[in-house]
């Protein structure tokens, strides 16, 4: 399997490459658009803000060849929220268009700490693929301040699974060929290393 993994200066690239190398796999590390050749399936990580990394892609010259993939996209983490129309974060930054909809900073409230940061159950809504093996209740490890909100309605995407952290918001998301995981299976133990396997055998 030709897996590409988009370096990007994610602080998580190393731990995902891990995560693979575990699953018997051996990703390619893909720094320009070129490097996407002959992919089969393709990894966005990301740990950070959206306004950085989208200039980082820019400059790589990977935001077109993004939009034009025609094979399946995984975006963890920081990752998942480039895939959106856009994001709050910095004021109002423009990402990649894939997914409809803008990603919102979480809401304070009394008792939850922002950012996000720990282990935290998954509410499954609905069956797919990329969920076999994960069940409603399963525990996943999240940093982060923003989150996609929960929508289901016209919007073409559909939310597989959620969590909750004051609100609920969109954990695990599918639009098509283009898959969403909010938290970090490199560091989500047996449900995190399912999540990616599952996405590896995934038939379109």
């Amino acid at each position: 399997m030709n897996i590409a993994l988009i370096d990007a200066g994610g602080a998580n690239l190393g731990s995902v490459r891990y995560a693979l190398e575990r699953l018997g796999l051996t990703p390619r590390l893909v720094r320009d658009a070129g490097g996407l050749a002959g992919a089969e399936r393709v990894i966005l990580p990301g740990v950070g803000a959206a306004a950085p990394a989208m200039r980082a892609l820019a400059a790589q010259g990977l935001i077109e060849a993004l939009r034009g993939l025609r094979v399946p996209l995984l975006g963890v983490c920081l990752g998942m929220q480039l895939l959106y129309e856009s994001s709050e974060e910095g004021g109002d930054t423009p990402c990649l268009g894939l997914l409809p909809g803008r990603v919102r900073a979480l809401r304070p409230a009394p008792g939850i700490r922002i950012p996000h940061m720990g282990w935290n159950a998954l509410s499954c809504v609905t069956g797919n693929g990329l969920l076999q093996g994960i069940r409603d209740g399963d525990q996943a490890y999240f940093v982060h301040g923003y989150a996609a909100p929960v929508d289901v309605g016209a919007s073409g995407t559909s939310v597989l699974a959620t969590a909750h952290h004051g609100e609920a918001f969109a954990a695990i998301v599918r639009r098509g060929l283009y898959f969403g995981a909010q938290f970090h299976p490199e560091r989500s133990s047996a449900l995190g290393s399912r999540l990616l396997e599952n996405f590896i055998r995934w038939v379109p």
